[in-house]
């Protein structure tokens, strides 16, 4: 199965649910009125695209039709893949471009985290890169002894202390042993987190301060793994995340789990922060690089 296959397939539950609905709403008006665009933006609310995007998206329409001369309700659908595409553009491409370049991954338990790692890992070496994973989750030894088993599968290199040991210096160790051997990439797995537990997020800053102290012209990426399943809550997350700690993008994951794959755009209209990876199913290459003109196709193309 290609990409573009996979990422069709994993949104196939968003798509369904949502771009059915609006599709079958749009078969039922024969003209274009305002009575339309509020069903419109009833349906994408309910599609976990959020109040406030839902309210952007129909406003934008309401000029595109009117300059455009639409007349035909169906042709809508092709206007809110487009605008969608446009939407969900701008830095979505991972900046690593040093020798190491260094990915922190944070989000709270449940959410993927480790396992998304894993896949980043996988993902890199495919692509040649020397990868070395720092075991930064010291609270729990199941994570540890996890990313011990991706690491294995994805021929990376691993640095480890045991369960209780300081964070920080697990990563000074990893950025050390990453400069001694030559890897390209430094990725730091963390403890699962709330926003609101301060010693966790100071715990997060120290291990920031490492990264800068050792790596001070690294190219880095500060990535929050959110679950798609959440809807909304994943953007909640995002923004509480976003104000304790910088963020450079997200990874979404369990979107072939969800209709609320309509999230992707409420994360970024209303937070400003790039999708730079989305996980479509349980196979290691279904954490696939996030493409806003694919993801848009994929997700509006109708089945035939």
């Amino acid at each position: 199965m290609g990409l573009f296959s996979k990422l069709k397939s994993g949104l196939k539950k968003t798509r369904d649910a949502v771009v059915g609905q609006i599709d079958s709403m749009l078969k039922s008006f024969t003209k274009i009125d305002e009575e339309l665009f509020e069903e419109l933006e009833e349906l994408l609310v309910m599609g976990d695209v959020g109040v406030v995007t839902a309210t952007k998206i129909c406003d934008e329409l309401r000029v595109r039709v009117k300059q455009k001369g639409i007349k035909d309700p169906s042709l809508i659908m092709d206007e809110i893949a487009e605008l969608s595409a446009e939407m969900l553009s701008g830095d979505n491409e991972m900046v690593l471009n040093t020798k190491p370049s260094v990915i922190l991954v944070i989000g709270v338990n449940g959410v993927g985290k480790t396992t998304s790692i894993g896949k980043l890992a996988s993902y890199y070496r495919k692509q040649g890169k020397r990868v070395t994973l720092a075991a930064a989750d010291t609270f729990r030894a199941a994570a540890i002894d996890q990313l011990k088993i991706w690491a294995d599968r994805a021929g990376a290199d691993i640095v480890a202390q045991g369960e209780g040991s300081d964070p920080a210096a697990v990563v000074f160790d990893a950025i050390s042993s990453a400069k001694a051997k030559g890897s390209d990439l430094v990725i730091v797995d963390t403890a699962g987190r709330l926003h609101n537990k301060k010693h966790l997020m100071d715990e997060l800053a120290k291990i920031r301060r490492v990264i800068d102290r050792e790596l001070p012209d690294a190219d880095k990426e500060f990535l929050l793994v959110l679950d798609a399943t959440t809807g909304q809550n994943a953007v909640n997350q995002a923004s509480e995340f976003a104000k304790a700690t910088g963020i450079s993008g997200i990874i979404l994951t369990k979107l072939d789990g969800t209709a609320k794959g309509g999230v992707v755009l409420a994360v970024k209209d209303v937070l400003g922060i790039s999708v730079k990876f989305i996980g479509v199913g349980e196979k290691v290459d279904d954490l696939q690089p996030f493409d806003p003109l694919e993801f848009s196709k994929a997700l509006f193309t109708k089945e035939e």
